[in-house]
């Protein structure tokens, strides 16, 4: 690293006073250029190398998913940063994994009581243990059950979840990360089915979902009376296509055709053409991530 540092330091050299080098250095300069490259995507690097650790520490909590199967992960982040909690008191993650979604909607809702559902018994035991260590153990509760049974003597403002998705993909030959990355035990239409059953009237269902995917969802969404009241489209950085969709979907009666209001149809791009996260990006995670 001495090395390393030493050479970024002479690229600086280079850029003030380019007179300095003759071209016979110009094959030195061009390797400590590309290890300068290096460093500039070795942050992001590094927050990759953490989320596939053991755990990933946050400002406020910590999230341990060694026993989950799926890690904590952008998807994720994205979808507890993005929900909208504004006025939702009674609020419900389904398929939790290892309780990341449920305690970024308890930290950004201080007033709100968060369920988090689980069907994989050792990630429901493992959000259970990172819900008990937060500050907000209090307010948020951990089921490990099945969505599909699952009931509430109360209905919820706002369900959330980052569903299982790899509909048309090859089985994962690990059973526990095959639960959690297919749609076999909770499909699209299982999920709305139930959120609209566990949903107060008017209550919001958000998910991300991958872009591909966006016209099966919304026919899924229809066929229960959900319309679309705010679409996120996230992009990687510019140039490249659309990954993901959070979509806020708005419980409506069975006689509404469509959501009653004007839809919001945003984008989110994550990182600007030189590989550097968006200040939109910084915005919405700063209060989660300890250095981005």
């Amino acid at each position: 690293m001495r090395v390393f540092h030493k050479k970024c330091v002479k690229l600086q050299l280079i850029l003030h006073f380019p007179t300095l080098y003759t071209l016979k250095k110009q094959k030195q300069c061009q390797k400590i250029a590309d290890l300068a490259l290096k460093c500039l995507h070795l942050q992001v690097r590094n927050k990759d190398k953490a989320m596939s650790n053991g755990f990933f520490h946050f400002k406020r909590f910590t999230i341990w998913h060694d026993r989950c199967a799926m890690k904590v992960g952008t998807d994720g982040v994205l979808a507890g940063a993005l929900a909208p909690v504004d006025g939702h008191i009674r609020m419900l993650d389904v398929g939790t994994g290892s309780g990341l979604i449920a305690l970024m909607l308890a930290q950004r809702s201080p007033e709100a009581r968060v369920f988090a559902i689980e069907i994989d018994e050792q990630a429901a035991s493992q959000a259970a243990e990172n819900i008990a260590s937060s500050p907000w153990s209090d307010r948020v509760s951990l089921v490990h059950g099945d969505f599909n049974t699952f009931d509430s003597d109360e209905p919820f403002d706002l369900i959330v979840s980052n569903p299982p998705y790899f509909t048309d993909s090859l089985k994962n030959p690990d059973q526990q990360r095959r639960q959690a990355r297919h749609n076999d035990t909770l499909n699209y239409h299982q999920l709305f089915l139930h959120a609209r059953r566990l949903l107060s009237d008017n209550g919001l269902c958000c998910l991300i979902i991958p872009a591909e995917a966006e016209s099966f969802v919304n026919e899924m969404a229809f066929n229960n009376h959900f319309f679309p009241q705010a679409i996120t489209r996230i992009y990687t950085k510019p140039g490249k296509p659309c990954r993901r969709l959070f979509i806020t979907y708005w419980r409506g009666s069975e006689h509404d055709l469509a959501y009653p209001g004007p839809m919001t149809d945003d984008s989110l791009y994550l990182m600007d053409a030189d590989s550097r996260y968006t200040d939109a990006y910084r915005r919405l995670t700063e209060e989660f991530y300890i250095k981005l």
